[in-house]
Order: C-alpha cells, then structure tokens, then sequence
C-alpha cells in the first residue's frame, strides 16, 4: 500500500496526539483521583511509621483564599505522629512557610510557623501616607523615601498580606500569633522564615524589604536590622530593585550567635553577626556561593548550618533550581561540596534537614512529596503531600542534630531508567519551568509535563501543516497564472 508524504505525516502527529493524551489520562487516573485520606492536600491514605513526629507546611496556589480545585488549592500545617496517624492540622491561613519544633519545659510538642494571609485592598491600611509610616515601628525601618519606593512597587497588585508568626500546641491545636505585620501587595511581600531566639525575641527573613531583622514580640518593636542594601547592589540580580529584588527567604540562629540568611535572587547563603551595627555585620568571608554561579547554588531555600563538633563547619541546602539537595563543607576558608541527592521525581525542593540518624529529610515541592532518604541514597520514608514547603522531624529544629557527611556519597542513585530523565530534567528546568509547575495540577510531574508538550507542539504543528496543504494549491495556482 502506498502512502503520500501527508498521509504518513499526518498519521504520525496524530498517533503521538492519541499516545500522548492517552498517557496523561492513565496518569491522571491513577494520581488525581485516588481517595484522599484524612491529611488535607495529602493523597495518601496511609503514612508510614517513623521513630518522631514529623511536621510539614505547604504553599498553595490560591489567590485570597480562593485557588483551583485539587490538594494545591488549600495550605496547611500538619503533625504527623509516629504511628502514621495524624495529630494536628490548620488550615486556616492562605500560606504557610517555616515551621519549626519549639524546645519548652513540658512534654508538650509545640511549633512555631509563619503563615501569610492575602487581604483585598479595602481592606488594607493606607501605605503610602506619611502618618502611617511614622507611627509602624516595621515601615519606619527604613526611610520614608525608600518605604514609598517599595509601596509604589506593588500598588498593582490591589492587594496586602498579613505575615504572622504563631505558636501552636499540637496535643490541643492550641494557636496563637505572638507577631505579625502588613505588607503591601502579595507575590513578594510574603515573609517565609523566622527562627526563635528565645521566650521574647524572633529573627525574621523579611522578603518585602530586602532585610533581616530580630523582632522583640512582647514590644512589637524591631530590636536590630540587617539591610541587604549595605552590601549588594540593587540592580545586580535582573528582578525590579523593589519587588522581590533578593528574596532572602531563610534565617537561622546558630549556637554562636550568628545569623545565616538565604539570599535566594543572589544564589547566596550568607552570615550576620548581630552584635555589630547592621551595616557591618555581614561577614563577606564567610558567603556561600555567588550570583549567577549556578554550579554552586541556584535560588536555593532553607539552608541548615552543622558545628564543628558535628563534622562541620557544613551547610545542607536545598538547591532548588538545580533540583538537588546538597551539602557544602568549610575546609581551608572555602565551601567545597561534600555530598548530594538528587533523583528523577525531584522538582524544586525547598528544605533538606539531616537527621540524628544520619539520613536527611526531603521536602520536594514540586514533587508534591516528603521523604527520607540515607547518605547512600535510599529512599527509606515517603508521604505525597502536595506541595511542601517545608518539614521537620521532631524534637529539633533542621539539622539541629544530625551530623556532616564527610565524605562523597551516592549522589544520584539513578538507574538506567532514570538516566535519561535526569539528563532531561536538567536542560529544560529552571525558574520558567518550575513557574509552570507552579500553577500546574499536583498529579503533572515531570513525565506528564512531556506528554503535554508533546500533545500541543504537535497539534500545533499539525494544524499548521494542514493550513499549509490547503492553501498550496492556490498560492501555485497564483504563482503559475503570473
């Protein structure tokens, strides 16, 4: 039988079409339909047993309140005890970012998180006036010139967020905010970090103004700042100098003192002493990574810093957009990577916490999953859970306990199968693709994501085709008639 160049042509966008489309539907049947369990956003209906309760926070994609339906649409913090069982959930807020385990006298398990909560502009103080500035111990942190500057920024977005700090009781759900304040606008106002210093004092990751700052809860008072301003140039990263211009989305406390900040825009991890002058404290010599310098960082969150005497100086980072979760050693007065993980699933995460065991727990958001994984790789504890943020293995806070990886594990423990996808995986991500992953239903992963575009390039370019085919003949029939 003989088949025209078109026919054949045809045939085989239309076969890829139907492959494709009947891929994404298998897919769809099997992940976005399962019955849920009693975790909101989890679609799993059972969570193995762990030796500690296991805490996780997720974003979502709601818009005040109000996102797309599926486990994407509503954040939540949830307590998972170690039986599997679930001990505490709140969904009340928009978004939730850090959470973190809280050492008191009692044997009751208590965290701290930060949430955002998105407010229609009527609802929102009025930024821009001079009175409200002097009188807001937060706006008033900086010059009016430069608060107008950033207030300006985000005036069209007609929105604000309440960014709050709270505490929660998980043997009682128990909730309180012990601080929050406005911000003006919403994508790059939400703040996504604290970390407590003690019963009175928190350090917060203030995205909205490009700063870090200890924060007194009983006085709502700012007690010290750092500005990123004293050591970065505005225009330095590409984004608008007062919308999302650093995006320093973590700070630690660590045991001497110091502050570690993540400078997300600046692929840089950085150290703050708090007992000098803002802009003196940063310690140049000390920065992980550089801007731009992808090998080493690229937009990463939550980094996890490991003492001496735990086998450091060593930062554990979740390297976001190089899709791996990596550990850096100090040695000789620079970083020198020690140890990585990353597999075929592994989109965007956002946290790796190593545990007293050794291993190192995983919250990978655009995976939609948190699992734990051992220095050699081994996946030995995973839940689905859409869209984490953050998770953390109780009674520490991060790696508050866990020891340096010395040595240069197996770092990818990929198969044959997974080979290539890996491959692929690293030439198409980056921010535009997690951005789409972003806004994509939780059961679209990597493979699914393939098939899609696979299913638009080529109807795309079978329509084109087609129109070429129809109007052929009649730009012949002109060329030949002159």
């Amino acid at each position: 039988m003989n088949i025209g160049p078109r026919k054949l042509i045809r045939s085989i966008l239309i076969g890829s079409i139907l492959l494709s489309a009947a891929g994404l539907g298998v897919s769809y049947a099997v992940t976005a339909t399962a019955e849920p369990s009693d975790y909101p956003g989890i679609q799993s209906s059972t969570v193995g047993e762990r030796d500690a309760i296991t805490v996780i926070s997720t974003d979502s994609n709601s818009w005040l309140g109000n996102g797309s339906d599926g486990p994407r649409s509503e954040a939540e913090v949830v307590a998972v005890s170690p039986n599997g069982s679930l001990m505490y959930a709140n969904t009340t807020h928009t978004r939730y970012w850090d959470v973190d385990p809280i050492e008191n006298d009692t044997d009751t398990p208590t965290v701290e998180f930060l949430y955002s909560d998105h407010h229609s502009e009527s609802s929102c103080p009025d930024f821009g006036s001079r009175e409200y500035w002097r009188t807001n111990d937060y706006a008033n942190s900086v010059s009016y010139e430069e608060w107008k500057q950033y207030v300006d920024a985000h005036s069209d977005a007609d929105a604000c967020t309440v960014n709050g700090v709270a505490r929660a009781d998980l043997s009682n759900g128990t909730t309180e905010t012990v601080y929050s304040a406005y911000t003006p606008g919403k994508h790059s106002s939400r703040w996504h970090d604290g970390d407590r210093i003690n019963n009175t004092h928190i350090a917060v990751a203030d995205i909205f103004l490009d700063q870090v700052m200890i924060i007194n809860t009983t006085s709502d008072r700012i007690s010290w700042q750092w500005n990123a301003t004293s050591e970065y140039d505005r225009t330095g990263t590409g984004n608008s100098p007062y919308t999302d211009w650093t995006h320093v989305n973590d700070v630690d406390v660590l045991e001497d003192g110091r502050l570690m900040a993540s400078l997300r825009n600046q692929d840089s991890v950085v150290f703050l002493d708090p007992t000098k002058n803002g802009s003196e404290a940063m310690q140049p010599n000390q920065t992980l990574g550089s801007l731009d310098d992808y090998d080493t960082l690229y937009e990463q969150h939550n980094p996890d810093y490991i003492p001496e005497e735990r086998g450091g100086p060593a930062v554990v980072v979740a390297d976001s957009e190089n899709n791996r979760v990596v550990e850096y050693q100090r040695t000789n007065g620079s970083w020198t990577q020690s140890w990585s993980y990353t597999d075929a699933n592994l989109l965007w995460p956002r946290d790796g916490d190593r545990l007293s065991n050794g291993n190192t727990l995983i919250a990978d958001s655009n995976g939609n999953r948190v699992f734990e994984v051992t220095p050699e790789g081994a996946v030995v504890w995973s839940v689905a859970v859409a869209y984490p943020y953050e998770a953390e293995r109780f009674p520490v806070d991060g790696s508050g306990d866990g020891q340096a990886i010395t040595t240069e594990s197996a770092t990818e423990n990929a198969g044959a199968f997974e080979q290539p996808v890996l491959w692929i995986k690293e030439r198409i991500s980056g921010p535009v693709f997690q951005a789409i992953q972003y806004v994509m239903p939780a059961w679209v992963g990597l493979l699914e994501f393939g098939l899609l575009v696979v299913v638009v390039f080529s109807a795309l370019l079978l329509g084109l085709l087609e129109a070429f085919w129809r109007i052929r003949p009649r730009i012949a029939n002109a060329i030949s008639n002159g």
